[in-house]
């Protein structure tokens, strides 16, 4: 079905808002909700994610008199409403009528109700039920006028992406049979001479389990690709449903993109008409902006570079971390206008007022426990204000040059066990981006399945599983002009986990000119010295080596001691018109940024400006203007060498002069193109 990419109606410009749950108040409340509302530039609420249970008490009886007096007073406030589906959580009453449809753990155990999502992906029985509630709020609030998009549950697989009961079971065997075909076929993308374990009959086949040793590794990625397509299933059930009530609404979801390991999002992205996700930073990283820059940035590719929006981000503190760090005053906005450089048209929260019970109590609300008479308060109405200013900024796209690709069956497959290290894709990933936010790159994060045309140089970290039809992509695009950076662990296995044979990196080995015969992994805290051919000190390598020799390829960095000491350790290989680039080891942070400024040096990636004093820089573009967003997380003052209008403040900077970003502050500029 092709992709429509409604825009949803309303609100104009970037959205503010939140989570909506009055069901938690007094109706008392809810009137004060609107106007502070009001006051705080909030245009778009998500209203009923969690209330399946107040919306049909029973089996029998439904309850939508408190929802419909919400609807209306959000209309009459001028906010327009998300409204969820609320599947995502059901009743106590269903569960307790049907413990079938409760998901069951890898070692058997029933997982029971009393938190959230206690529902099996394969379960017929939920979705009967969640269809039919789905219907009954699509029937009832299709056409009413604070109605402006659809909410498909809430963080699809959080917390139930993998059941290993007996209807997951069936379910999963039947989608082994449309991907395989017969059990030969199976048999042999599972190699199951291995250890004995040809299958003779479909009901054989069990969902993976604990066993003596390490399970089949293909069996176990096979899973991980049915337990995302079954809750993908469950988002295009609920879609249809919204579609054929109310075709011209739009429907998202939330996702949870650069956190969500179980999740394949790029293969969900055209399920929906906006792209939606949800981003909480890890307060122990020492650099959490560069992690938020990264999570957006791959939502903007899950996305396909169109505009996005951020569903939830916190006002504040979390509650599920081992310590919930709390933001200091300006970091709100800073934070959430980050995003909005990054492609986001609009920055909501979870939630709007902080919950006085329940398990996320402490859990930072845009309404606090403290009241407007706080710091959270006062960040949240500045916020509305920045929104509104940048509001001709919507619809526009973010201007990037480089591309790093990032495949959700490389991280199924690179952390399965029995591997020659225990390697982490996403913080290989994270590394490499990192590298090149140090160097001012804007880069689109991208599946491999991704139109590469147009980017000056790609970025492949730890690409394990590589198709035919990837590898041919990646050496057309190279050939064409194209310069490729490929690391280590890359190209190594089929769609089926196989080892392709013939020496690493597998898949990609001609295109990288080079020819490994044996991975050398360190053990931890293991490093070794690294000599390149550029100016500078020598690198650090630790983590990975290999036996490598280059064949067509020219080595550019070896390993200056160690077992390996002599062999090349970063190669560069001409190919057709393009560069493609190796690196066979993990290098530390400060090599890695110093190899990847040669790379983009060589391959002509700019920043969008020029920069002192490190700000992040960031240009959208729309068919009349750009927008250049200057954000800075240090200390002390940065400058950019651009001008233009600064949309927050209105103020008039000159073209080639040098604009003042504040420590913490954010500066906008507008230059008209038309």
């Amino acid at each position: 079905m092709p992709h429509r990419w409604i825009r949803w109606p309303r609100p104009t410009g970037l959205a503010h808002g939140a989570d909506y749950n009055p069901e938690q108040w007094p109706e008392e409340v809810w009137h004060e909700d609107v106007r502070l509302m009001r006051e705080a530039g909030v245009n778009l609420v998500s209203v009923g994610v969690f209330s399946w249970a107040r919306l049909q008490p029973t089996a029998k009886t439904w309850a939508f008199g408190w929802l419909d007096r919400v609807m209306d007073l959000l209309h009459e406030g001028g906010i327009a409403v998300d409204l969820a589906t609320a599947t995502a959580s059901p009743p106590p009453w269903l569960t307790h009528a049907h413990p079938e449809m409760l998901p069951v753990d890898a070692e058997g155990r029933r997982l029971h109700h009393g938190g959230r999502q206690a529902w099996c992906p394969s379960s017929p029985v939920y979705r009967v039920h969640a269809l039919r509630l789905t219907e009954e709020l699509a029937t009832r609030y299709g056409g009413h006028p604070a109605l402006a998009m659809w909410h498909v549950s809430n963080e699809l697989g959080c917390h139930n992406a993998h059941c290993h009961c007996d209807v997951s079971a069936t379910a999963f065997r039947r989608w082994l049979q449309r991907r395989h075909g017969t059990l030969p076929g199976l048999n042999a993308a599972w190699a199951t001479d291995f250890w004995s374990q040809v299958y003779s009959d479909w009901a054989e086949i069990l969902p993976p389990r604990p066993a003596p040793t390490f399970v089949n590794p293909t069996q176990r990625l096979d899973f991980a690709r049915f337990c995302s397509d079954e809750l993908r299933d469950q988002l295009r059930a609920e879609r249809d449903v919204l579609r054929r009530l109310t075709p011209d609404i739009p429907v998202t979801t939330n996702f949870m993109i650069a956190g969500a390991k179980n999740m394949d999002y790029a293969s969900w992205a055209d399920d929906v008409d906006l792209v939606a996700n949800d981003h909480y930073p890890d307060g122990a990283r020492a650099r959490p902006h560069v992690e938020l820059a990264f999570a957006a940035d791959l939502t903007r590719g899950v996305a396909g570079g169109r505009p996005w929006l951020l569903m939830e981000h916190a006002p504040s503190a979390v509650n599920w971390q081992p310590v919930n760090v709390a933001k200091p005053a300006g970091t709100l906005r800073l934070g959430s206008l980050a995003h909005v450089a990054r492609g986001a048209d609009g920055a909501c929260f979870f939630q709007w007022r902080a919950s006085r019970a329940g398990a996320e109590k402490y859990h930072s609300g845009m309404v606090p426990h403290a009241g407007t008479d706080s710091k959270i308060w006062r960040d949240v109405v500045a916020l509305g204000g920045n929104l509104a200013a940048l509001a001709e900024a919507a619809g526009s796209r973010v201007v990037a040059d480089v591309a790093l690709l990032f495949d959700w069956e490389s991280w199924w497959a690179v952390e399965l066990d029995s591997h020659p290290a225990a390697l982490r894709y996403r913080e290989i990933t994270l590394g490499w981006y990192e590298a090149l936010w140090q160097a001012g790159i804007t880069a689109d994060v991208v599946p491999p399945t991704a139109d590469l045309d147009g980017y000056r140089l790609v970025l492949a970290p730890a690409l394990h599983l590589v198709t035919d039809a990837t590898a041919a992509r990646l050496a057309e695009y190279t050939d064409g002009g194209g310069h490729l950076l490929v690391t280590y662990f890359s190209g190594i296995v089929d769609e089926n986990d196989h080892i392709r044979l013939g020496g690493y990196p597998g898949a990609l080995r001609e295109l990288l000119g080079v020819r490994t015969e044996e991975f050398f992994p360190l053990l931890p805290g293991a490093t070794v010295a690294v000599h390149h051919d550029s100016p500078g000190p020598e690198w650090t390598a630790a983590t990975w080596t290999e036996l490598m020799r280059a064949t067509t390829a020219r080595p550019v960095a070896t390993y200056a001691e160690g077992p390996l000491a002599g062999v090349p350790a970063v190669t560069v290989n001409r190919h057709g018109d393009g560069l493609a680039w190796y690196a066979a080891t993990q290098l530390d942070p400060g090599s890695t940024a110093a190899l990847v400024s040669r790379v983009l040096a060589e391959a002509g990636a700019a920043p969008p400006a020029e920069a002192t004093g490190g700000p992040e820089l960031v240009r959208r573009r729309s068919p009349h203007a750009d927008y250049l967003f200057a954000l800075n997380h240090a200390d002390a003052p940065a400058f950019v060498r651009a001008g233009g209008t600064d949309l927050l403040t209105g103020t008039e900077h000159p073209a080639e002069g040098w604009t003042e970003v504040p420590p913490g502050g954010v500066v906008v500029l507008r230059t008209v193109t038309r």
